[in-house]
């Protein structure tokens, strides 16, 4: 696992142990960045290593490993049951209708507006629009968002293509379908706010981290970003922001929005010598008691039912609105070629909402790198 999310195993590992000292579990800390941990994992299993025997994977790899027959899949003695689990983390964990992981934790973008200018939250895309005027008399932006040409600009992309109701790729995990009307009428509608001034121009260099900074010097009416944000506009010091904001599910152009899903997927390794025990411990990670312990640590959990624990809620407002959000949320492409289908999104998202380049170019663009990404 990353270590920049060790810490939030640590104790459920220190629990695991203490109640089975015949099957001990150590956790390996990978590099911070996502690309080292893959690299990292991707050497491991290449050489058929069984050293992890349970890997924490990035939504977005668990196609791609299972598709090299890496993951264990979860069935027969190793049957995992889902029922309580959210069903987004599921279809994340899911490849050619076989489950290959168990979701550990989840995430997924949030709208969070001020409610000193904004007295209900709005509930389509031209509702939020029709508080233009409302920021031009603060001399506010409108709505930021990550455009930033790289993972942060697919998120984005990802989340209008099917909040408007299409797709990136088909169940195959290959054939594009961004250039359907839905898919590209998601494109459209940021390039649009993008050219209207709706999206400031910045934003074409706005992170999460940037987008954070912006919002909570209360700069901007509405900002879609991850939860962690509701955590640093209520305790930093620097927040203009920390009484006069809330938070609700993004929005499409009918009603709640699909944002793009987050998170981590324990995955077992097909080389482990210890899947048995990899399997009882990737079941423990997903109790009642250990998945409160991630809301704790706003690391959103997989289990349902915590998104129902009033005293939770009383502690954590913003859970109600995440689970509207997950409920709704889509994983990202399930596809063996994700970095190289991410790269395809992005690169030509950026040329039409940011560059202007004619949409059914760059649609059409998009579609053809998708091509040749996942051709092998």
């Amino acid at each position: 696992m990353g270590s920049n999310d060790a810490a939030k195993l640590e104790p459920i590992i220190e629990a695991w142990n203490a109640d089975h000292p015949d099957e001990e579990v150590t956790l390996v800390e990978l590099p911070q960045e996502a690309n080292g941990q893959r690299d990292t994992l991707v050497q491991s299993l290449q050489a058929q290593s069984g050293d992890y025997d349970v890997m924490a994977l990035d939504v977005t790899w668990t196609a791609e490993f299972a598709a090299q027959g890496w993951l264990q899949p979860l069935d027969g003695e190793l049957q995992l049951d889902t029922s309580n689990l959210l069903p987004a983390t599921v279809d994340s964990a899911t490849y050619m209708d076989t489950l290959y992981a168990a979701p550990q934790n989840t995430n997924a973008q949030l709208m969070f507006y001020r409610t000193d200018i904004v007295d209900e939250a709005p509930t389509t895309w031209d509702e939020l629009l029709s508080y233009r005027d409302a920021a031009d008399a603060e001399d506010l932006d409108l709505l930021i968002m990550q455009l930033k040409n790289y993972e942060g600009l697919t998120v984005q992309t990802t989340q209008a293509i099917n909040s408007w109701g299409g797709s990136v790729v088909d169940a195959d995990g290959k054939t594009p379908t961004v250039d359907s009307d839905e898919a590209k009428a998601g494109i459209q509608a940021l390039a649009d706010a993008y050219a209207n001034g709706d999206i400031p121009k910045g934003a074409n260099g706005y992170t999460e981290e940037q987008t954070n900074l912006e919002f909570l010097e209360g700069n901007a009416v509405f900002a879609y970003n991850w939860p962690y944000m509701y955590d640093t506009a209520t305790s930093e010091d620097s927040s203009q922001v920390k009484d006069k904001f809330d938070v609700a599910a993004i929005v499409g152009p009918d009603g709640p929005g699909a944002s793009t899903l987050g998170g981590y997927n324990n995955g077992i390794n097909v080389y482990s010598e210890n899947k048995a025990t990899a399997f009882d411990f990737v079941q423990f990670i997903l109790s009642e008691e250990n998945q409160r312990g991630f809301a704790e640590q706003s690391f959103p959990p997989v289990l349902a039912s915590i998104y129902e624990d009033e005293s939770l809620i009383e502690q954590f407002p913003y859970l109600p609105a995440l689970k509207d959000a997950l409920d709704n949320a889509q994983p990202r492409p399930v596809t063996p070629f994700y970095a190289a289908v991410s790269k395809a999104i992005a690169d030509n998202a950026y040329a039409a909402i940011v560059e202007g380049q004619d949409l059914d170019q760059a649609v059409s663009d998009m579609a053809s790198a998708i091509t040749s990404s996942t051709s092998g």
